[in-house]
């Protein structure tokens, strides 16, 4: 099991609680800290020290106070910490679904675990503990299943024009034009509201923004 474990955390019973995990699986040095910049400066020394943490473990959001921060969340600390220690596991331990962000940093070994805070987040936070330090990486079932879930979602060709329009800045209001024009049947603005409103659903997003910038990281805009 991992030797010297770095908690990133702003929340005090959350940190507690990760803690008491490590502990119970025999991780022998866990230090946390509240701020982005901290964890940056502790990972910075324990090199200097040449005595490095083996993992860290960090949430993605980060709640502003008066401590002013250089890095404002745990995916600027994920880059920031590869940046001077390449060969570091990551796990990261979140409620916040940036799912599409995530898939890209497992696939650039940016992170090794992500573990989504819910019901049974103890239990897959150990998973993911013993998995990740095996040399695997580890997605909570609930993150898969969402993962699974968007790279599974076929698109219609009306669901791509409706995309291209909404990458092209068109509103949704002008899209019925558009589509007459370029022959597309249905072009209703009840059509169009329909199959949005069906991507967002299945996707779960809850803004346009996020479903054009999803089929743009496809490549399929």
């Amino acid at each position: 099991m991992f030797k010297k474990v770095l908690i990133a955390e702003d929340h005090e019973m959350t940190n507690i609680s990760v803690q008491k995990t490590l502990k119970d699986l025999g991780v022998e040095d866990v230090k946390y800290v509240h701020y982005c910049d901290h964890a940056l400066t502790w990972i910075n020394n324990a090199l200097r020290d040449k005595d490095p943490y083996d993992l860290i473990i960090t949430d993605i959001e980060f709640e502003d106070d008066e401590s002013p921060q250089q890095l404002k969340d745990g995916l600027s600390l994920i880059k920031a910490i590869k940046m001077v220690q390449p060969d570091i596991k990551v796990i990261l331990f979140t409620a916040k679904d940036r799912t599409s962000k995530i898939s890209d940093m497992f696939k650039l070994n940016e992170i090794d675990g992500m573990v989504r805070k819910a019901r049974h987040d103890g239990r897959h936070l150990r998973e993911a503990l013993q998995i990740v330090y095996n040399n695997k990486t580890y997605q909570s079932p609930d993150v898969k299943k969402v993962i699974q879930e968007r790279n599974s979602h076929e698109f219609t060709q009306f669901d791509l024009h409706i995309i291209r329009l909404l990458y092209e800045g068109i509103s949704q209001k002008d899209m019925p034009l558009y589509l007459q024009q370029r022959e597309v049947i249905p072009s209703s603005l009840s059509s169009i509201e329909k199959r949005l409103n069906i991507m967002k659903d299945v996707l779960n997003f809850t803004k346009n923004e996020q479903l054009v910038a999803h089929c743009k990281e496809l490549g399929i805009i």
